[in-house]
């Protein structure tokens, strides 16, 4: 039977801001991994221009549980002063699902 996790994606502005909040949230437990990906190019109207920006995407799996307190932790530890924060619900394979359950264990609201 499959089980439902948290796929929650945001960009960085370089891969040592991407890796320092990766390491910081899995230290927190917040989330059981997080997938830095290739460097993309993005294109978006910002305080009415338009910008062309180099970011790295960064993609976090965690739990239903988790998820809230991982949003916040992002936009609290985010460079961005509006920094994109996007989530869905997967499904995952029972062991992956009860690795990223095991990982992501700690008391809540700590």
């Amino acid at each position: 039977m499959l089980s439902t996790l948290i796929l929650m994606f945001t960009t960085l502005p370089d891969a040592h801001s991407a890796e320092t909040l990766s390491r910081a949230a899995l230290d927190a437990r917040l989330a059981a991994c997080a997938s830095q990906l290739s460097p993309s190019h993005s294109i978006y109207h910002w305080q009415g221009e338009l910008k062309h920006t180099n970011e790295v995407p960064l993609l976090f799996k965690t739990t239903v549980e988790r998820a809230f307190e991982l949003e916040k932790f992002i936009v609290e530890n985010h460079p961005y002063q509006t920094p994109e924060i996007l989530s869905w619900s997967a499904t995952s394979s029972p062991a992956y699902s009860f690795w990223v359950n095991t990982e992501t264990l700690r008391p809540t609201n700590v």
